[in-house]
C-alpha cells in the first residue's frame, strides 16, 4: 500500500495534462477494456464536459455498447482559478476512498473502472436516469428509499473503518495514506470552521441584506468557541473513513436508488462530521422551500417530507450502527471477552447508548457548521442561490443562520432528531 507521499508522488508528473473533449477520445480509445465497454468507433462516441462543481472536469462519454464517467483532477480550484493550486492526489484519494467504500456497501456508489495516477483521472460507471439529489430538491422531487439508502450508507462505511470493527494494526495501515490528503483537509479547516467568523478574502452573502448578520457571527464569542472546539475534534478524532463531503450535490438519485459521489475529501475523522454535513443540506433545503414557492404549491408539503427525511436518516442510522456494533465488533476497542457476563453485557449497552448520544450532538454541531458556511462562506448551495429576489433569499437564509447558530452553541439541548425537526419548525413559523 502507498502511503501520502507515494501518492503525492505518482499522481500527475511530466505527462500529466488536462483534458479536453477533443483529447478525451484517443485517452480512452487507449485502453482496450474501456474501448470494448464504450463500443463502436471512438470517432463516433459522444463527449460531453458536465462538470458543475468547484474542483474538476467531468465527462461523459457514450459509444454504441454503452456511456461511462470521465473525472480528472485540476492542479487548481476551478471555482477560483489557478490563483488557488491544488494537488492532483486528491484523485488517488477519492479511487481509495471509494475501492474502500465499495468493500461494504458497493450498491451505494458507482462502479470503479479504471485509475491513472500520471493523468489524476478516474473512469467509472455513468450513472442513468439518475440526477443530483439538490436538483431534485429544488424542483420538490420526494425519493421514497433515500434515507434508508443514506443511513445503511453511514451506518456501514463509518462502523467497518472504525476500531469497532478492524483490529488496530489494520485500522492504523488504511487511515495512514489517508493522512496525506491535507490540502483538502485544509480548505475544509478554513472555509467551515474559520473563514466564516472572520473577515475572509473568499468569503461572500447576500448583500446588503446579510451584512449585519455576518458582522453578528464574527462578534459572536461563543459561536466561535463552538466552531473551534468542532475544529478540534475534525483534526484529531480519526474515528472512521468519513467522506468529507457528503451532500446532496454529492448524491445520485433515481426513485429507487441513491449513489454516494466525490469523496476526494476523505480522510479519517469524527464520524458525526458526515452524518452532519448531509443533515445541514437537507435543512438549508427546508428554508430554501420559501423562496421556490409559488401560489399553486406553498412546499408546506415537501417542507415536512424533508424534515422527516431528517429523522429517518438518522434512526435508520443509528439503529444499522447499533445492530453492526452488536453482531460485527472484531475490533481492538471493547474487547468482547470483557463484557461476557450479564453485568458486562448491561454496562457496555448501557455505553453504546452514550455513545450514540454523543455522536448526535457531534452531528448536530456539525451540521450547524456547515450551514453557516454555505451561506457567510465561499461555496454557497444552489437551493438557496436559485431563488432570484436577493430580499426573499436572504430571509430564507436569515432563518437558517438562526437554526445554525441554535445547532453550534446549543447542541447539547438536542437529544434527538425530533428536538431538530421542533426547532426548525418553530423559526420558520416565526419567521
Amino acid at each position: 500500500m502507498m502511503d501520502g507521499t507515494e501518492a503525492s508522488r505518482l499522481t500527475g508528473g511530466p505527462d500529466y495534462r488536462p483534458l479536453d473533449e477533443a483529447g478525451l477520445r484517443p485517452y480512452l480509445a487507449g485502453l482496450p477494456a474501456i474501448r470494448d465497454a464504450l463500443g463502436g468507433d471512438p470517432a463516433g462516441w459522444h463527449v460531453t464536459e458536465v462538470g458543475d462543481g468547484n474542483l474538476n472536469l467531468v465527462f461523459i462519454v457514450r459509444g454504441s455498447a454503452g456511456g461511462l464517467v470521465v473525472k480528472q483532477a485540476l492542479p487548481y480550484v476551478r471555482l477560483v482559478g489557478d490563483s488557488w493550486p491544488l494537488p492532483l492526489d486528491r484523485a488517488w484519494f477519492e479511487w481509495h476512498a471509494l475501492s474502500e467504500q465499495a468493500r461494504h456497501v458497493p450498491h451505494l456508489l458507482p462502479k470503479l473502472h479504471h485509475f491513472d495516477p500520471a493523468m489524476a483521472l478516474m473512469v467509472m460507471e455513468w450513472l442513468t436516469p439518475h440526477i443530483i439529489l439538490r436538483k431534485g430538491m429544488i424542483a420538490g422531487t420526494r425519493y421514497p428509499r433515500l434515507a434508508g439508502h443514506m443511513a445503511e450508507f453511514l451506518a456501514q462505511t463509518l462502523f467497518k473503518t472504525s476500531d469497532l470493527h478492524a483490529p488496530a494494526a489494520e485500522k492504523k495501515a488504511k487511515m495512514a495514506p489517508f493522512c496525506g490528503n491535507t490540502a483538502l483537509c485544509k480548505i475544509t479547516e478554513d472555509l467551515v470552521f474559520t473563514d466564516p467568523y472572520r473577515i475572509a478574502k473568499l468569503n461572500r452573502w447576500t448583500t446588503p441584506q446579510l451584512d449585519g448578520l455576518a458582522a453578528q457571527f464574527r462578534a459572536d464569542a461563543a459561536a466561535k468557541v463552538a466552531a473551534q472546539e468542532l475544529k478540534w475534534a475534525f483534526l484529531t478524532r480519526a474515528e472512521a473513513l468519513v467522506h468529507g463531503d457528503l451532500h446532496t450535490g454529492s448524491i445520485m438519485v433515481t426513485e429507487t436508488d441513491s449513489r454516494a459521489i466525490d469523496p476526494e475529501f476523505a480522510f479519517y475523522g469524527p464520524m458525526g462530521f458526515d452524518i452532519g454535513a448531509l443533515l445541514a443540506n437537507f435543512f438549508l433545503a427546508y428554508f430554501a422551500q420559501g423562496g421556490h414557492a409559488t401560489p399553486a404549491d406553498d412546499r408546506s408539503d415537501y417542507r415536512s417530507w424533508l424534515l422527516v427525511q431528517v429523522e429517518a436518516i438518522w434512526s435508520g442510522f443509528e439503529k444499522r450502527f447499533l445492530e453492526l456494533w452488536r453482531a460485527e465488533a472484531r475490533g481492538d476497542a471493547f474487547e468482547a471477552g470483557l463484557f461476557a457476563d450479564a453485568d458486562g453485557a448491561l454496562a457496555l449497552d448501557a455505553h453504546r447508548k452514550a455513545t450514540m448520544a454523543r455522536l448526535f450532538r457531534d452531528t448536530v454541531g456539525f451540521a450547524g457548521a456547515k450551514m453557516v458556511r454555505r451561506i457567510l462562506g465561499l461555496a454557497h448551495v444552489a437551493d438557496l442561490e436559485t431563488i432570484a429576489d436577493p430580499d426573499r433569499r436572504a430571509a430564507c437564509e436569515t432563518q437558517a443562520l438562526r437554526l445554525a447558530r441554535a445547532f453550534l452553541v446549543e447542541r447539547d439541548r438536542f437529544t434527538g432528531p425530533a428536538d431538530l425537526r421542533h426547532a426548525a419548525e418553530t423559526i420558520y413559523r416565526e419567521g
